[in-house]
């Protein structure tokens, strides 16, 4: 289950698979193509980013993104990410958005990390169980009742709940444990980070969304989401700006059909598709579309 992360072709495969777990979103006539971001930025006040695969692929910043940012910002943009970026708190978010040379504050940046801390505010107080990676442990937890899923049995029993956050460190027997739990005795699945897969330098790697889908398709659960392509992450992004535009002026960036380009067009937004990184690097772009049935507005090579 965590050996091998798929590439692109089982990636969209995977995606095709759990479209009916996905929100609806109103059919497209067609798609224009660009040379970049600037040839079709005009029309649009507000552009929301994805972060991997359009600004970053990992630790490395793509080249020429932040030079783009800084030109949106000159021309009168507003800007901001929209992230699924759920395994780091938000300080360390923004340290490593410095280091690789972007400048936004941290308004501009919103997490399905903040998406599922904004759905825990109205979920009855139970004990939750935490999939998250340990380089952080469960700063920015603190103020819930939560242990980290590691290799003891007895804390997915003792759970009254699962937040699947960070994948990092995940492992088949984990993934098990978690299975055999929630066989024995249904429980509340929130997943803070929708995606199946991320791209990375040394390739795609599973997310937790790919986690929560098959325990869905096991039967054992029926996930909520707190990300993209769920409205709860757009919404959050919406509520931070002043006046709230017009849904026909903001235009979302992103590598994946199925949670930026889909999420966006739900919310009612315009949507640029990126093909040189993520999950539809190499592949036909133009059959991915009519597989998906999720029609960008622009498709362009890089932002």
């Amino acid at each position: 289950m965590t050996g091998p992360a798929p590439d692109g072709h089982a990636a969209f495969a995977a995606y095709l698979a759990i479209r009916h777990r996905l929100p609806p979103a109103p059919p497209g006539a067609g798609f224009g193509r660009a040379a970049d971001l600037g040839a079709i930025a005009a029309p649009f006040d507000v552009i929301l980013f994805d972060a991997y695969g359009v600004l970053n692929v990992g630790e490395t910043p793509i080249l020429g993104a932040a030079r783009r940012i800084a030109e949106l910002r000159e021309s009168g943009k507003r800007v901001m990410v929209v992230s699924n970026s759920a395994g780091y708190p938000k300080r360390a978010m923004m340290r490593r958005f410095e280091s690789l040379g972007f400048d936004f504050a941290p308004d501009e940046v919103v997490t399905s990390r903040e998406a599922l801390f904004t759905r825990l505010g109205y979920a009855p107080p139970r004990l939750w169980g935490v999939m998250l990676g340990p380089g952080h442990g469960l700063r920015e937890f603190e103020g819930i009742d939560a242990h980290m899923l590691l290799d003891d049995a007895a804390a997915y029993d003792r759970a009254e709940g699962f937040l699947l956050v960070g994948a990092d460190g995940w492992t088949d027997r984990r993934q098990r444990l978690l299975a055999a739990s929630l066989r024995a005795r249904p429980r509340p699945v929130l997943v803070g980070n929708p995606d199946l897969v991320a791209p990375r330098e040394g390739g795609l790697t599973l997310e937790p969304g790919h986690f929560a889908h098959a325990l869905a398709d096991d039967g054992l659960c029926r996930p909520e989401f707190c990300g993209k392509p769920f409205r709860t992450i757009f919404d959050l992004a919406l509520a931070r700006l002043d006046p709230a535009p017009d849904p026909a002026r903001v235009l979302m960036v992103g590598d994946t059909l199925h949670t930026d380009i889909l999420g966006a067009r739900a919310m009612g937004f315009a949507t640029a598709l990126v093909t040189d990184h993520g999950p539809l690097a190499g592949a036909d772009v133009v059959a991915a579309i009519d597989a998906a049935g999720i029609m960008p507005d622009f498709v362009i090579p890089h932002i």
